[in-house]
């Protein structure tokens, strides 16, 4: 227990998780497509140590709410971005989000196969199925499949995924001149793969990459959600409010990862935590309630709407939340309809209070404090079963990152509890995560 190292990622996004952040002063919103922005953003966290970074992504925007900077995350597809970054990083992770609902399993593990290749081994791929019907509206889609089918239709696909990876043997690349042979035919695999959602022949056009597998990471908290990621992931990125909401998540999946016939350890629960830091507890705060006077509300307004799939614009502001249906009858993101109705109630708070509450990390932890303080909070959380590290979310991304490296890594390491070097050259390695079996290896084809 002792030699146990917290795992960090940082959240990527262009100018904060705070839904005003591009307004603030510190922030330049002109740099949201500026590639050498984010070049210093991820050299950075690389110097640090961090254990990788993260892009999310969304597949469709809303008229209304470009107005309020809707795109002020820069809109990147993620493995282009990611890609890019991959040509000025050596040991940072680099975790993409890729919809499962909107895209074809041959396709995926040739993009992420490719992303492992050009960043030597750094590649994780963050498992989404989509919630939203203007998202489906863009695949020629009328509705959304319903929750359990997306699941179902996820699991087939990582499956798939998988297989396709698993298609190149180890040594099937021997590319001997002399003999003229490049690789060997007998260690590459048709996968023939056949069912209820895919026929996939296979093998991929691309030879097993540095890791054996990308990373996969998932992030649901439903039930449905917590089965796959005891399933198939290896990293989780999960919001909770409290601690001892933390561990019960914590305990849960764990113990479902063991039912999987898993390691539990090799399953990593990262809680996301948007940090403010300040010289003093007070300073922080002003610094909050800075960030919380730039909101509009009417975008908090949308944006909340939107995420539990209720229109609330009729709604009095200084009113409590209305009753939300069940959350099994949620077809979009049951896990964080729930996290907000929770919240809601736990903390008797109206419709405004609720939106001030989300504006920082849209029901991820927001904590605004000290370095001492936010460095308190991360050892609590692991130290006693709540996290296994965590997704890093800074409020203001450019000033609130650096204040992250600058003042809480060094208390962490001073403490013991993240490290100074890189101990791996891949991501996998870093995460303390084995090296996967091929399938091939373990169940050769006939």
């Amino acid at each position: 227990m002792g030699n146990r190292k917290m795992n960090l990622n940082l959240f990527l996004t262009s100018m904060g998780h705070h839904e005003a952040a591009w307004r603030h002063p510190s922030s330049d919103p002109e740099r949201a497509h500026d590639i050498s922005y984010y070049l210093e953003i991820v050299q950075k966290a690389e110097e640090a140590k961090l254990d990788s970074v993260f892009l999310s992504d969304r597949y469709s925007v809303s008229t209304s709410a470009v107005m309020y900077g809707e795109l002020g995350g820069g809109g990147f597809e993620p493995l282009t971005l990611l890609s890019a970054l991959s040509a000025a990083t050596k040991k940072i992770g680099l975790i993409a989000t890729v919809s499962t609902t909107f895209n074809e399993p041959f396709n995926v593990a040739r993009r992420f196969s490719s992303l492992d290749h050009l960043s030597k081994g750094s590649a994780g791929w963050n498992v989404i199925t989509s919630g939203t019907d203007a998202e489906a509206n863009n695949f020629n889609l009328e509705k959304i499949p319903e929750h359990t089918e997306r699941y179902k239709r996820a699991k087939e696909f990582v499956e798939v995924t998988k297989k396709l990876w698993d298609s190149w043997e180890e040594g099937a690349l021997v590319r001997d001149k002399e003999a003229g042979i490049y690789s060997l035919s007998d260690k590459v695999h048709e996968i023939n793969h056949k069912g209820s959602y895919y026929s996939v022949k296979g093998p991929l056009n691309s030879p097993r990459s540095p890791q054996g597998k990308p990373v996969i990471v998932q992030a649901g908290s439903s039930k449905t959600g917590i089965d796959f990621a005891a399933q198939f992931a290896e990293v989780v990125f999960t919001a909770q409010q409290s601690l001892s909401e933390a561990q019960a998540f914590y305990k849960e999946l764990k113990t479902r990862a063991a039912e999987f016939g898993r390691n539990p350890e090799n399953l990593i629960i990262l809680p996301g935590i948007c940090p403010i830091i300040g010289a003093t507890e007070e300073a922080a705060r002003e610094k909050e309630a800075e960030l919380h006077n730039l909101t509009n509300p009417e975008y908090s307004l949308l944006q909340l709407s939107n995420r539990i799939g209720i229109n609330l614009a009729g709604y009095p502001l200084d009113e409590p939340l209305p009753e939300l249906p069940e959350i099994q009858q949620i077809q979009g993101h049951q896990s964080r309809t729930k996290l907000i109705r929770d919240l809601a109630e736990k903390e008797n708070l109206t419709i405004r209070q609720l939106l001030l509450r989300l504006a920082g990390g849209r029901g991820h932890y927001t904590i605004a404090g000290t370095a001492e303080q936010i460095a308190d909070e991360l050892q609590l959380w692991f130290e006693n079963g709540g996290a296994d590290g965590f997704n890093i979310m800074p409020q203001l991304m450019s000033e609130g990152f650096s204040d992250f490296v600058q003042y809480v890594i060094p208390i962490l390491q001073n403490r013991g509890l993240f490290r100074t070097e890189y101990t791996s050259e891949t991501l996998r390695g870093n995460l303390g995560l084995p090296f996967p079996d091929n399938v091939q290896n373990v169940h050769p084809a006939g």
